[in-house]
């Protein structure tokens, strides 16, 4: 049987690539018969999203075949046939939006194929109805959240009904009901026969793929089942910069405190299912749980008050993003806001400095009146900085250190070479090897380093991050939480909007909700947690400790709340409990 897609001895070498520089991709070789599910995972900058720009013909080898179908990628002729034959879902879908409304982008690549009208038509409502994009077909797509882009991409490409699918990152920006809608639509098409390669960072994902690919510095390190992969206890994926899936990890940290649990566990469902009943005959300490309190907390440095804002108010497209958000933030704290695609967090982070100005409400940022006109935005931009959820939405240079300098040269900051290699170092970019690089040969992950370093370069005192951890390998994402606890330390008060909830239990204090527009609850973060169902009418999902947390609860084991809010607690509180 002939392979559907065929890899020979694959070299890349971008005329970017620095003399002494190794080739971006060496010596792939890959065979992908139809129907295949292959989820290929490695650090940022393995070169995972150059390997399959290669299997649709966006990059030619500089040495080596791929053959799609026995199509030579590198004949111009079979371009179009690639075309059809191959849709790919990019890792920042703005990059594949091409029209002015949501609706005619999905219909873009149908009317290339010279489809009837009324089978476009068919085909863009079905999409938009199974993406939940009908309300939304007459906007233009720079209006709608990084969430509902994705979307929007996604349904374009599976109008055209491929053979095969490419995705990079795909559910990097949705939130986790959509999330899993979305796993379990690639899952729906893999049983249908589709061939699908799958880029992820979360190992949770790559787990319902039929072969795990690993890459490392632009090779294949490793191949298997996910079985095999995520089960070998070699270490090997720990020394390659990445980690078992979250409920394997757990099954580990089970049985290093004397519970009987299997080797093999993959999934929350299987964890579940070992759990063992609270023993009365175990003695055990009891656990002291201190309880925090709100007393003397001095006036809060962060302040909104029935805060609203419409975009394109007053005309046909206008849609209601705030209606009437109240929130506090302490000065000091690292406070998560948390929603659904849509709720408004973005929204509120752009709020918080300055570039938008609620139509209604107050805002105060220490002694800043955000809805005084009057207050200049340079005056809050040196208090507040912004990580934007698309770091090159906010790249205004061409190589990393210019872009990383260029916020302290327009504030005219002193020591400007010392400030960029410091805020590099902050953020894992090592200065003499990335300084000089252009952005465009960055990866996703590496191009979020760049954007946090240029925030980071100018001390500002507030700090926003929205979706931070979007597009970073699992290494890159638990330095990430090591650095905003350190940044915490010197006294930043940190606000992260993300819809990641195990991310946000590990490091937030205070924890706030948000849908349609609206703080739906607000408090200490194991209580917030705790609440499953706020947690689901706000479109979320709780992190797995809570959820493990509360399987034991069930089954008689004395915790509460606060034993739960991060895998470390619940594990220290189990060790107590078994001793």
């Amino acid at each position: 049987m002939t392979a559907l897609i065929q890899i020979e001895n694959l070299h890349y070498r971008p005329g970017s690539v620095a003399p002494g520089q190794p080739d971006i991709l060496r010596g792939i070789d890959l065979t992908v018969e139809k129907g295949d599910f292959i989820a290929i995972i490695g650090k940022n900058g393995s070169g995972k999203t150059t390997l399959i720009k290669h299997i649709n013909g966006l990059l030619l080898p500089t040495r080596g075949r791929v053959l799609v179908n026995d199509f030579d990628t590198r004949q111009v002729e079979n371009q179009r046939s690639l075309h059809s034959l191959v849709g790919m879902v990019f890792q920042n879908p703005a990059d594949q939006i091409v029209a002015s409304t949501v609706e005619e982008d999905v219909a873009f690549g149908l009317e290339n194929l010279n489809l009837p009208t009324s089978e476009i038509r068919v085909r863009v409502d079905e999409q938009l109805s199974a993406a939940g994009l009908i309300d939304e077909a007459a906007r233009p797509p720079h209006l709608l959240s990084g969430g509902q882009i994705q979307k929007v991409a996604l349904a374009g490409v599976l109008a055209r009904k491929p053979q095969v699918i490419l995705f990079d990152e795909p559910t990097s920006m949705l939130d986790v009901q959509v999330r899993e809608a979305f796993l379990q639509q690639i899952c729906q098409l893999h049983h249908q026969g589709m061939t699908i390669l799958y880029i992820t960072h979360h190992m949770e994902e790559a787990v319902f793929a039929d072969r795990v690919l690993v890459m490392h510095d632009g090779q294949i390190a490793l191949s298997g089942s996910p079985a095999h992969i995520f089960n070998d206890k070699s270490g090997i994926l720990y020394e390659l910069g990445l980690e078992t899936p979250e409920a394997t990890r757990f099954a580990d940290l089970f049985r290093s405190i004397g519970f009987t649990i299997d080797k093999s566990i993959l999934t929350p469902e299987e964890l579940f299912a070992q759990l063992p009943p609270y023993s009365e005959k175990v003695d055990h300490h009891p656990v002291s749980r201190s309880k925090s309190s709100d007393k003397s907390i001095p006036s809060p440095l962060i302040d909104l008050l029935d805060v609203h804002y419409t975009y394109l108010a007053g005309s046909p497209l206008a849609k209601k993003a705030l209606t009437g958000v109240e929130l506090a933030i302490h000065q000091g704290q690292i406070h998560g806001i948390a929603g659904a695609n849509g709720s408004g967090k973005s929204t509120l982070l752009q709020q918080i400095n300055g570039i938008l100005r609620p139509e209604q409400g107050n805002i105060r940022v220490g002694s800043l009146t955000l809805e005084d006109p009057d207050t200049r935005l340079l005056e809050i931009i040196r208090k507040v900085g912004l990580v934007f959820q698309s770091p090159e939405s906010q790249f205004f240079e061409v190589f990393v250190g210019d872009e990383i300098a260029y916020g302290p040269k327009q504030l005219g900051m002193d020591d400007i070479r010392q400030r960029v290699q410091q805020a590099m170092t902050l953020v894992g970019l090592d200065f003499e090897t990335f300084k000089d690089r252009r952005l465009e040969t960055l990866s996703g992950g590496e191009k979020r380093k760049v954007a946090l370093a240029s925030t980071l370069v100018l001390n500002q005192e507030i700090l926003l991050f929205d979706e931070p951890t979007a597009g970073m390998d699992p290494q890159a994402r638990n330095a990430l939480i090591s650095l905003f606890e350190k940044l915490q330390l010197e006294g930043k008060t940190i606000i992260i909007a993300s819809h990641r909830m195990e991310e946000t239990g590990k490091i937030a204090e205070k924890l706030s909700l948000m849908q349609d527009g609206q703080v739906i609850g607000s408090g200490f973060c194991g209580e917030i947690l705790a609440a499953t169902s706020m947690i689901h009418t706000a479109g979320l999902d709780q992190p797995l400790a809570v959820k493990t947390g509360q399987k034991l609860v069930e089954n008689g084991w004395p915790l509460n709340a606060a034993d739960m809010v991060n895998p470390e607690r619940l594990f220290s509180t189990l060790k107590v409990l078994t001793e």
